[in-house]
């Protein structure tokens, strides 16, 4: 269910600019057979009505998958879809586990509230790079327009 109410949470977010979303998710094939049925069945969950959303399983998952998975949820075969870091998720928890080993000794409540402390600010220095990597591409594809 917290997934699920994740991405209604982000696709009402930005619905006012893009209808159509994709989801790279590893699981992403089993769950997109069942959301639409989670998101009607739930009072708390709801999508504007012209949302599309492509459920895509990652390059490390989808190997794993039945064969039949390949053609309908890999990025190689979304138009416009780009290549992502498939390592995103380890450069991002190697620096936590870090910290972790050092408030492993600490008292629960401590432990706690460094790991929170932690995960707010890697967050927050996250939202500053995304701007940064957003307003530059926004100036490549605005000169890809112009000169084309």
């Amino acid at each position: 269910m917290n997934i699920d109410s994740f991405i209604c949470n982000a696709i009402k977010y930005i619905a006012k600019k893009i209808n159509d979303s994709l989801i790279i998710y590893d699981v992403g094939c089993q769950w997109s057979l069942h959301f639409a049925e989670y998101v009607n069945n739930c009072y708390g969950l709801t999508l504007p009505d012209d949302t599309e959303i492509v459920a895509i399983v990652g390059k490390f998952y989808l190997s794993a998958h039945k064969l039949a998975c390949f053609p309908r949820h890999s990025l190689n075969f979304i138009v416009e879809a780009k290549q992502v870091d498939r390592k995103i998720l380890e450069t991002l928890w190697a620096p936590f586990n870090k910290i972790s080993s050092k408030a492993y000794f600490m008292s629960l409540a401590n432990h706690q509230k460094i790991l929170n402390d932690y995960m707010h600010n890697s967050n927050r220095k996250k939202l500053i790079q995304i701007s940064e990597c957003l307003y530059l591409r926004l100036i490549e594809i605005h000169l890809n327009i112009i000169y084309s």
